[in-house]
């Protein structure tokens, strides 16, 4: 039996990968588009595809995370316009209802201070509906990966 290796291609060389244009390859894939972020608020869109949806039909839950993470890394990012780099290192999720169609996240930085930011963020469905929350604690760092000053 032979084992399968998969090459880790590299980043093109004109994609930034910080500022506010910076490219996250992850998201692109997954097809989520930042519509607007300013003053430590983001809105993130993404039109399902049958590849994104459960079994069920709707979005599957590790996508519905993906977006919701999203829009809490923009607000907190947009919060500091753009001049570091932000991790996740804490994400608490709340699935409501099933989402299709066009979904929306709007995230919000809600306090923190020169390490660390607060979010929360809601998706809503094509309809209006609320189809998932979030809130998650984000830790700035320089770009290439240094951690902020305390």
């Amino acid at each position: 039996m032979t084992k399968k290796t998969t090459a880790h291609a590299p980043e093109p060389a004109t994609l930034p990968s910080h500022g506010r244009d910076r490219h996250v390859p992850f998201t692109a894939h997954v097809g989520i588009e930042r519509v607007r972020a300013e003053a430590g608020e983001a809105l993130m869109e993404l039109e399902l595809r049958p590849e994104l949806c459960n079994n069920h039909g709707g979005c599957h839950g590790g996508v519905m995370m993906t977006l919701l993470d999203a829009a809490m890394a923009n607000a907190a990012l947009s919060r500091i316009d753009y001049s570091r780099e932000v991790v996740t290192i804490d994400m608490h999720i709340a699935f409501m209802r099933p989402a299709t169609g066009r979904l929306k996240a709007v995230g919000r930085a809600t306090g923190g201070g020169r390490s660390v930011c607060f979010c929360e963020a809601e998706v809503h469905d094509m309809h209006g509906h609320v189809c998932g929350k979030a809130m998650g604690t984000f830790r700035y760092r320089q770009p290439g990966g240094t951690h902020a000053p305390e």
